[in-house]
């Protein structure tokens, strides 16, 4: 089901709270002097504020995932740009835009008389809260969380870093807390966000399942410092009444048909072109979305009648009778094969006014659905039914299921992970006014694909099938993207099935948190120290050699089993 934002319910609650958020960005300290700032904010104006912010940013989106993110794990082939200082909004934006409003929303429920009616509202805000935590933990370790943002409740200016291993904990509790206060029948009659929830529309049991497949996302990511937490995790949501995320309807998702979203800037500095190892697995496999993630080239129509008249033949890397001839990919880095990268943005010339370029761009519509007037809709899909089914297939493979009711097999897991994200994707796409995947219902499309020898399992290398699946489900969640890839060591350096392509740069395995000033520096280079951090680096040679705890025991990047 898609969620619609309501743009004059939006506009509400922006006039209700703009003060508020203006606030949140100074010294909070001065809120309770300042008669010009609402104090009591309408919770739901506030949610449906917070929660509009948990899509990544234009920002994210061009500095962090087209430039660097979406390179390093060789989704796209771009020209390589440094780590500026727009990497790591995710940071920026939690602690402005997030954070503040989630813990308000606590403190205003506080203070009703009635509180116990709020209770299942504010269980919710923990959920949002471990949500985007875990995202900015992903690439900058210890953050502040414990203490974060108690200076206008309690005037603390200077909080500690919690280091990951206690935000996990942590946050695992507050969604084990979540679950069991969305799941009490015995709560009285309980306040609802109604229409101001973006994703669930107040429907409690849907946020349960959020929580659960969160706890499978931490529990993917404990697994190389801690099998025995990653095992325990998952029985526990396998064993849950509820569960995780079991259905299309239950993702984490809504449309906002007023937002731009990229617009133009999704070809900010450069154009993005295809991987030529994901295009020729997703040919070589008859994957369906490879209509969706990538725009034809310009061999398409009578190109070959016009080769023949000109007596012209192809790069050696193109075959002319390639059905799918029209999808062609480019190196991961361009530095390595010459022969191929000299097309990624000049047009290879025929005759005097025939001339063809031949490496397929990323699909432009389908990040930018409103580019050049366009007038498709952004539909964001935050935490996929696809992934839950890899992660419970790949626990699966892994043994950790043994002794419980995993609620199917292998198989089944693997199998519905593949066609929702097949059937996701081209629901994306047709938001978007973009290429699809497939016409109709898909039904005879995602089973021949699931079918294609290159995909169904049994073939001796079924871990590596699931996470190549995930990884190809990831297309517009490049964070889980790039997680996956470093806590795996997938694709694989010399793999015969997905491999990785050389690449010579340095792959930063951290961003870097400015210094925050004298009023915390002391916090930051502790938390800095204990890590064994370089204060201060930016560069990727560095980022590259230093690591946050989760992934202190992961493989290099292409180094997996």
């Amino acid at each position: 089901m898609k969620t619609f934002i309501n743009p004059y319910k939006f506009g509400i609650c922006l006039v209700s709270i703009v003060f508020l958020l203006n606030a949140c960005t100074k010294n909070f300290g001065e809120i309770n002097t300042d008669p010009n700032l609402v104090t009591q904010p309408d919770v739901k104006y506030l949610f449906t504020y917070t929660a509009d912010r948990l899509p990544p940013s234009t920002t994210e989106w061009i500095w962090e995932s087209l430039e660097q993110l979406m390179r390093y794990t060789q989704q796209v082939s771009a020209s390589p740009y440094e780590l500026s200082g727009s990497v790591n909004s995710r940071y920026r934006a939690y602690y402005a835009d997030i954070l503040p409003n989630l813990i308000e929303i606590r403190h205003q429920i506080d203070l009703k008389q009635d509180k116990e009616r709020y209770q299942k509202m504010g269980a919710v805000t923990y959920i949002l809260g471990v949500y985007y935590g875990v995202r900015v933990t992903d690439m900058n370790g210890s953050i502040p969380y414990s203490e974060a943002l108690l200076a206008r409740y309690e005037g603390k200016f200077d909080p500690v870093f919690d280091p990951q291993q206690a935000l996990f904990t942590r946050w695992l509790d507050e969604l084990d807390n979540a679950i069991q206060s969305l799941a009490n029948p015995n709560l009285p009659d309980q306040e609802s966000y109604g229409d101001a929830d973006i994703y669930y529309q107040g429907d409690w049991v849907k946020w349960i399942k959020l929580a659960n497949t969160l706890k499978l996302r931490i529990a993917a990511r404990l697994e190389n410092q801690d099998s025995e937490a990653t095992r325990r995790i998952f029985q526990q949501v396998m064993q849950d009444a509820t569960g995780p995320i079991d259905g299309n309807d239950a993702q984490l998702q809504y449309l906002n048909p007023t937002q731009a979203f990229l617009g133009a800037d999704v070809d900010y500095r450069s154009r993005r072109y295809a991987n030529r190892q994901m295009v020729r697995f997703m040919k070589k496999s008859a994957d369906p979305r490879i209509r969706i993630y990538f725009d034809q080239n310009d061999l398409t129509g009578s190109f070959r009648d016009t080769l023949a008249k000109y007596n012209v033949q192809l790069p050696a890397f193109i075959d002319p009778n390639d059905p799918l001839v029209m999808y062609q990919g480019g190196p991961a880095d361009w530095t390595t094969d010459q022969s191929v990268t000299q097309w990624m943005s000049n047009a290879f010339q025929v005759g005097q006014y025939s001339r063809y370029f031949l490496i397929s761009p990323v699909n432009r519509l389908f990040l930018s659905p409103k580019l050049n007037g366009a007038t498709g809709n952004a539909l964001h899909v935050l935490v996929s039914y696809a992934e839950t089914c890899f992660y419970i297939a790949e626990f699966i493979q892994k043994g950790y299921g043994a002794g419980i009711d995993t609620k199917g097999s292998l198989s089944d897991w693997y199998n519905k992970g593949i066609a929702s994200s097949i059937v996701t994707m081209n629901e994306v796409a047709r938001e978007a006014g973009s290429s699809l995947g497939f016409t109709g219902d898909g039904t005879a499309e995602i089973q021949a694909y699931q079918q294609h020898p290159e995909v169904v399992l049994g073939g001796g290398n079924d871990l590596e099938r699931i996470y190549i699946q995930a990884y190809l489900s990831f297309f517009r969640l490049p964070n889980e993207a790039y997680v996956l890839c470093r806590r795996t060591g997938y694709p694989r350096t010399g793999s015969t099935y997905y491999p990785m392509e050389p690449f010579n740069e340095p792959i930063p395995r951290r961003f870097g948190i400015s210094d925050p000033g004298e009023v915390n520096r002391a916090n930051w280079e502790q938390a800095y120290q204990e890590q064994d951090f370089t204060l201060r680096a930016v560069d990727a040679q560095t980022l590259s050699q230093e690591r946050v705890w989760y992934d202190k025991n992961a493989p290099a990047f292409g180094g997996g089993d």
